[in-house]
């Protein structure tokens, strides 16, 4: 089975300390690994958290707060 997210640096499901650098439009927190986009919801900028990654896609990746 072919799996686009093989080029993300980032897996489904692992937990990643992170910090918050930026702000997307609709309002989630924008952290990033190795330059890779990642979306946090419910979270402002300088927020320094750990996050479970919900879902990978080819240009980012949805995570929560753990």
């Amino acid at each position: 089975m072919y799996r686009k997210e093989s080029s993300a640096p980032v897996t489904e499901g692992e937990t990643y300390d992170v910090k918050i650098e930026d702000m997307a439009r609709e309002g989630d927190g924008i952290a990033r690994i190795e330059g890779f986009v990642i979306f946090v919801p419910n979270t402002k900028v300088g927020d320094e958290i750990k996050i479970k990654i919900n879902k990978v896609m080819r240009r980012f990746a949805i995570a929560e707060v753990v």
